[in-house]
């Protein structure tokens, strides 16, 4: 196994249905319920790419009941 700090695999971010966002490695195939956001780089450039873009780390299902709720009150 590569390590973290030398790890110049290539790899895709990926992303669910929940709008969660994860690394894979681009060599595998990338697991059901997954799909390639379009990003793709080393361990540290996809990781650094996910700090810059997930801002909201709740899951898509409770950010849409929470603002139902908020309009409902």
């Amino acid at each position: 196994m590569a390590d973290e700090d030398t790890d110049e695999r290539t790899y895709y971010v990926v992303l669910n249905d929940e709008e969660q966002y994860s690394i894979w490695l681009a060599e595998r195939e990338v697991p059901a319920g997954w799909t390639r956001e379009g990003t793709e780089g080393t361990r540290q450039e996809c990781l650094d790419h996910i700090d810059r873009v997930w801002t909201d780390m709740r899951p898509l299902s409770l950010r849409r009941r929470m603002e139902q709720a908020s309009q409902g009150a």
